[in-house]
């Protein structure tokens, strides 16, 4: 066994260094199965009903589920690389790279309520430099998070009214 217990802590098998700071960062890196899109059927849903951003590098499709609202309410994020991309080795590259550029820009979302996302990368993301990735990635989701709290706000405003309507009939 390469690690031992020593005063609650595991150490490194020449017990210098603790792996406990290890184990911590690991699991603060995630990429959780509730931030993700797993389903066909929400993938199709957002295709088809969804808006799309449309970039250099990327297509990003989105779409805010109905009655989701709610700035509690967290946001998915899928992938799609088709074959057309290159072999397995390749996709899935291309895919770690996004999964972490959307996770190290998730950031950006917060406070948007609800939102499905999809982005299917273009080939030239394999080639990018790791910067320009992020970068495209935060400013798609800027324009997700802008365009999806400009509606939550308005769908506010028009509750209210339709309330206050209801309040001056009823009087």
């Amino acid at each position: 066994m390469d690690n031992a217990l020593q005063n609650g802590e595991a150490v490194g098998a020449d017990a210098q260094e603790p792996v406990v700071a290890q184990l911590v960062t690991k699991s603060t890196f995630r990429f959780p199965s509730s931030a993700r899109l797993l389903k066909h059927s929400d993938f199709e849903r957002v295709y088809k009903q969804g808006r799309r951003h449309f970039s250099s590098h990327m297509t990003v499709f989105y779409l805010q589920p109905a009655g989701d609202g709610s700035p509690t309410a967290t946001a998915r994020v899928g992938f799609t690389v088709g074959k057309v991309l290159g072999g397995a080795v390749v996709r899935n590259r291309i895919k770690r790279r996004m999964r972490e550029a959307v996770r190290m820009q998730s950031s950006v979302l917060q406070g948007s309520g609800a939102v499905d996302v999809v982005i299917n990368p273009k080939k030239s993301v394999l080639t990018l430099e790791f910067p320009v990735v992020l970068e495209e990635v935060g400013r798609a989701l800027t324009l997700i998070a802008k365009n999806t709290i400009a509606k939550n706000t308005i769908a506010k405003n028009m509750i209210t009214k339709n309330m206050t309507a209801r309040k001056s009939v009823e009087k």
